[in-house]
């Protein structure tokens, strides 16, 4: 399924021969590696995303060309951030969830509904835009996810990349500031790795991760989107290998590392950057930049509907403020889990934040069905 069928007037790209394909991820993956790794140590948020994204764009701008991925590059990626998706819920306890099940769904209610209200409203702003694009844009958590759901839905998935990582980006430097008032000293977010060999987690392999483990995650790699389609999950390129990581981790013994390697981490994400940037083109980044006021505008708007259920959650809860902010951040959950870690908050936060990203993914994989429903009901 295409992301968007071409206007009249619009000419396609010629395509690049598989020799010049290959002479530019010759200087596209390096050059992301290094742009990561800076971005790493500067303490960029989603650095190799980012770093993917700006190398790839640049060529695919530059050239005038699309930059295709390998298809196993692209499932590798796709399918260890669904390992990744599926972690939080495997570490926490039923109890847990249990106990926080109705206050999350009420918290999920509130900022999906949000994301598609804004998402429809900016669908309506500007024809290039489908509904489909504009919510998944909208919705608040899951940006690694969302390019790719967007990609499986048909919408435009270099579109949803960048109001989602602009989002991301907002929400990462807005958070240390403001959880600043509700923790005595601040909270840090923590230093670069000691030595910038660290940054790749080489010294994790034959310690913390086994080799049992790494056939466990080459088995998802390879059977969960499969599965996911066998099945008939809506996005089975997500949804697969996320349920599939989760029935796993009723099979085998509790304490086998399903965590990916850093290196695997880095792979992945940077796969999602270059399956956005690599597809980037000048009509994407006009209707973009167009869109920029109220983009922001729905950003700082979601910042305050979160902040509001935040104080909602803290009488139902009996929970800290702080506590209660981070669990209704709209997404950035590696930096809402650092200053969860450097506060000392409570399981609240990562698992408010784990139903609402399971509810986020259960509502994007029926978006179709449910846009139909909701255009039906408004002629």
């Amino acid at each position: 399924m295409s992301d968007r069928e071409p206007e009249p007037h619009e000419e396609l790209p010629e395509q690049p021969s598989r020799k010049t394909i290959a002479l530019r991820w010759c200087l596209v993956a390096p050059l992301s590696l290094a742009v990561g790794w800076l971005f790493t140590m500067w303490g960029v948020p989603a650095a190799w995303i980012l770093a993917a994204i700006l190398v790839a764009g640049v060529c695919a701008l530059s050239t005038g060309q699309d930059l295709p991925m390998a298809k196993s590059v692209h499932i590798f990626g796709r399918s260890i951030v669904a390992v990744l998706a599926a972690l939080p819920l495997i570490n926490s306890s039923g109890s847990e969830l249990l106990r926080y099940l109705i206050p999350g769904l009420v918290i999920s209610f509130f900022t999906i509904a949000v994301g598609i209200i804004g998402g429809l409203l900016l669908a309506r702003s500007r024809p290039e835009i489908l509904p489909e694009t504009g919510v998944l844009s909208m919705l608040a958590g899951g940006a690694s996810v969302m390019p790719i759901l967007a990609r499986e839905l048909g919408a435009d998935f270099r579109y949803v990349a960048l109001t989602q990582y602009l989002r991301l980006l907002v929400v990462s430097m807005t958070l240390p500031l403001v959880t600043h008032f509700f923790v005595p000293g601040g909270a840090d977010l923590g230093a670069p790795p000691e030595r910038w060999l660290d940054v790749f987690g080489f010294a994790e392999f034959g310690t913390s991760i086994s080799v049992f483990s790494l056939i466990v995650l080459f088995g998802i790699v390879l059977v969960g989107e499969p599965l996911g389609r066998l099945l008939r999950f809506p996005a089975p390129a997500v949804l697969g290998p996320l349920l599939f990581t989760v029935l796993l981790s009723f099979l085998l013994p509790a304490d086998l590392n399903l965590d990916p390697p850093t290196a695997f981490k880095i792979i992945a994400f940077m796969a999602i950057g270059w399956m956005c940037g690599g597809a980037l083109n000048m009509a994407s980044l006009k209707i973009f930049s167009k869109q920029l006021p109220a983009t922001f505008l729905f950003i700082f708007a979601l910042l305050a509907v979160c902040a509001g259920a935040a104080g909602l959650l803290t009488w139902w809860l009996d929970i800290s403020f702080f506590e209660a902010y981070l669990a209704t951040s709209p997404g950035a959950l590696e930096t809402v889990l650092a200053l969860s870690s450097e506060g000392a908050a409570g399981p609240v936060v990562v698992t408010i934040q784990i139903i609402r990203l399971l509810a986020i993914l259960t509502i994007a994989g029926f978006l179709p069905a449910l846009l139909k429903f909701i255009l039906r009901r408004e002629r």
